[in-house]
């Protein structure tokens, strides 16, 4: 297999500047992956949400922390996911993992989380009338935000996702406090013990949503090039991320769950509705705290965008300039601000296209919430497919790259994690592309329409139609890149660890 990257991989490297180090890890990685928005559709599902939450943890995000921990600790060059896929299965595999991966996070900023953000504005800050000029100017802006705090150098620039994982976390705090408060004024919904013994609809239901609130915590290294010590950082900061999470997405959803009945929940304003209820304690200052609250969660989502955006568009950006995606174009770093601002328009541009796409959807913004939220999830999940064999196969193809933290397992051992791990992300994204069909299979009543707000026909068009897009722009941005590829530089007698360093390579 070719170990050869391309002169202008290596020139670009050259921009970056070491500016993380483990805090700005650690909130980086809370700022971009922990997903408040999708903590009201997920808790739609009822009590057994929490049951799932939980299984997922151990028997999933588990695995999965102490597998990227590995990894992210041992194989630190700038691009993350695409290095990794590149060393273990070549170029055309590592393009493929790296666009899904990419392009998850623009159709999520534009289809999902500027909805949800619109809706939350709309209803607690000032009124926006639905596919009005105010609607599309507020969603606009809103994508535009998360490009141009990519944008900034990353010295600077971290500190906005930091500000959104400490908002983030005061958020649900004061949720999680109030909740405690109105619980003991005014008690709480009938659960009771049987809601939330796990079934298989609620298996097949949450797991999509689950995973995908799970996945990301090795998206960190994307930028690794711009760490001050990966290798010491990464693996405690995937730790501590990991820990983060969970007790971001169990306590809140239990929290929903006690104030909110499940048959009222709803996914676009899910989080919001449960904050609402319980904020009446504050009587009075209901709608002050309310208007605060509003404005934290947006302020949340843009920072979580532009978390995002910082990380996954470096990716597509090495992946661009090893001539994996187009004829380089998008592999540019800017010398002054150290970022991929070509990548990063094209985000902006996607993200706005697939938001008026979305707009032009027939239901509610709540159905169109969930539809694209599911693309989002489909792309992602899809990405996994590739990235979790090829961690695989480093392990076992690359005994000799020292690992500062080491799975304490033989080989096998951690390949039946990576097969773990995969097992369930091949089920997430099965349902996540045809949902009902394993439904049907169980003889589980399913009403596509009740639960998506559209008809199969609209959900697989806009879903398998993205897919085939992406598929077309992989393949065409790889034929375009073979000039790219003819500018190879040949390493002297490489050692393993500096088939994925771009940090001594540049």
């Amino acid at each position: 297999m070719s170990t050869e990257f391309t002169q202008l991989a290596q020139e670009q490297t050259g921009h970056l500047r070491k500016s993380l180090g483990r805090f700005d890890i650690v909130f980086l990685i809370v700022a971009a992956v922990v997903s408040v928005e999708v903590l009201g559709q997920v808790s739609g599902y009822g009590a057994q949400t929490f049951t799932w939450a939980l299984i997922l943890a151990a028997t999933f995000l588990l695995p999965y922390g102490l597998i990227f921990a590995e990894v992210g600790g041992a194989f630190t060059g700038e691009g993350g996911v695409y290095v990794w896929v590149r060393t273990a299965f070549g170029r055309k595999a590592a393009a493929l993992a790296s666009l899904l991966t990419w392009v998850t996070q623009p159709v999520w900023v534009g289809g999902s989380m500027a909805f949800i953000a619109a809706e939350t504005w709309a209803h607690y800050v000032s009124g926006i009338t639905p596919n009005s000029i105010t609607d599309y100017v507020f969603k606009i802006c809103f994508v535009w935000l998360t490009v141009l705090a990519a944008i900034i150098s990353l010295k600077r620039g971290k500190w906005i996702p930091t500000m959104g994982a400490i908002c983030k976390i005061v958020f649900l705090l004061l949720f999680l406090g109030t909740t405690v408060v109105y619980a003991v004024r005014n008690g709480v919904t009938g659960l009771s013990l049987g809601d939330f013994s796990p079934t298989i609809a609620g298996l097949l239901g949450v797991t999509p949503l689950l995973l995908f609130s799970y996945l990301g915590f090795e998206s960190g290294n994307s930028a690794a090039g711009e760490m001050k010590n990966p290798a010491r950082d990464v693996p405690i900061s995937i730790a501590r991320a990991c820990a983060l999470a969970v007790g971001c997405y169990l306590l809140p959803i239990l929290a929903i769950l006690l104030v909110v009945p499940a048959d009222k929940i709803t996914g676009i304003g899910g989080l919001m509705e449960a904050v609402a209820t319980v904020f009446s304690v504050y009587g009075a200052a209901t709608n002050v705290m309310l208007t605060i609250a509003a404005v934290m969660f947006a302020v949340i989502l843009v920072t979580q965008g532009a978390a995002w955006m910082i990380i996954s568009d470096r990716m597509q950006a090495m992946a661009a300039a090893d001539g994996a995606f187009f004829g380089g174009f998008f592999g540019y770093f800017s010398p002054r601000l150290g970022t991929p601002t070509r990548v990063n328009f094209a985000s902006g541009v996607i993200a706005t296209v697939f938001m008026i796409a979305a707009m032009q959807l027939s239901g509610s913004s709540g159905a169109i919430f969930g539809v694209v939220l599911s693309i989002s999830i489909s792309t992602y999940l899809l990405s996994y497919l590739i990235v979790l064999p090829a961690v695989a196969r480093l392990r076992t193809h690359f005994p000799d790259v020292e690992r500062p933290f080491r799975v304490p397992v033989g080989d096998r051992g951690f390949v039946a994690l990576c097969m773990l791990c995969l097992v369930w992300v091949v089920l997430g994204a099965w349902v996540a592309v045809f949902p009902g069909t394993l439904e049907a299979l169980f003889g589980i009543s399913y009403d596509f329409t009740k639960t998506w707000g559209v008809s199969p026909a609209t959900f697989e068009i806009f879903t398998l139609g993205t897919l085939a897009v992406l598929g077309a722009i992989g393949a065409v941005g790889y034929v375009r890149g073979k000039p790219v590829r003819r500018g190879v530089s040949n390493f002297d007698a490489p050692r393993p660890a500096e088939l994925v360093s771009d940090v001594e390579a540049g």
